[in-house]
């Protein structure tokens, strides 16, 4: 790859399996050859307990080497990078006080690019062919920081009767992201928790079909209990069972995000 790919998961509709695409699509890169960073930008922590247990997690929101730290003194994050305990995955750690985000931007100027001022060293080093940031489920000025600094986004959305709920939002944000950050694009919108048995899949897909100038990825990811194991261990699916369906369907997943230009 000739420049690192910075990529955002991001739904204003919690529960849509943002965290846990970001975590796996993450490893599933890094299975291809390729260096990923990882970048928790939820105060609930999820992306970071996908690869390190809890009490670790809590020192890194406790201590000095978490994304809020470092946006709160708009520092180079090369500095907050953590080795996770897998080869080519690194990771930015969040913490329960990125909950005050939106004040700390409130007085700054230009608050908008903040997060992209804070990553150009780490992006310009070349170091990751991919830097995937989870964006938490809301839309205001930090998840326009997250857009501003990357180069797609790629929403997930859970096959549910809800799941399509507040997505006309979604895309009324996106757009006024793209008057500050025209060269933003929208990467695709992957289904997820798609259960093939029910008529909510076909329903999401049709409507999401229906969408114009909107990629919708081949790949779907399926319920899988393995999902919710691999959680409780702390680990992606794809180094918990690598025999389940749903560590084949992310690793899909990632090759889909791979071949895109």
């Amino acid at each position: 790859m000739d420049k690192t790919r910075v990529i955002c998961f991001a739904n204003n509709k919690g529960g849509s399996g943002k965290s846990t695409t970001c975590s796996n699509v993450g490893y599933g890169l890094t299975r291809l050859g390729y260096k990923v960073l990882l970048i928790d930008g939820d105060m609930q922590l999820n992306l970071s307990l996908s690869l390190f247990d809890e009490d670790q997690v809590l020192a890194f929101a406790q201590g000095e080497k978490n994304l809020y730290e470092g946006i709160r003194k708009q520092a180079d994050l090369t500095d907050y990078i953590v080795h996770s305990p897998y080869e080519g995955l690194d990771l930015i750690p969040s913490s329960t006080l990125m909950s005050s985000i939106e004040y700390e931007l409130f007085t700054k100027w230009q608050r908008e690019y903040i997060l992209r001022k804070c990553l150009a060293t780490v992006k310009e080093a070349g170091t990751y062919d991919y830097i995937l940031i989870d964006a938490p489920p809301t839309l205001g000025g930090w998840v326009m920081n997250i857009l501003c600094a990357s180069d797609e986004v790629v929403i997930p959305v859970e096959s549910t009767p809800w799941g399509l709920f507040g997505l006309g939002n979604m895309f009324e944000f996106l757009e006024e992201v793209k008057q500050i950050a025209p060269e933003l694009k929208l990467g695709g919108i992957v289904i997820t928790k798609v259960d093939t048995r029910k008529n909510y899949f076909k329903q999401t897909l049709d409507s999401l079909k229906e969408l114009e100038n909107v990629k919708v990825f081949d790949t779907y990811i399926r319920v899988d209990s393995g999902i919710e194991w691999s959680q409780d261990n702390n680990v992606p699916i794809m180094a918990y069972k690598k025999s389940s369906r749903s560590a084949a369907e992310y690793m899909e997943l990632a090759k889909e995000i791979a071949e895109q230009k």
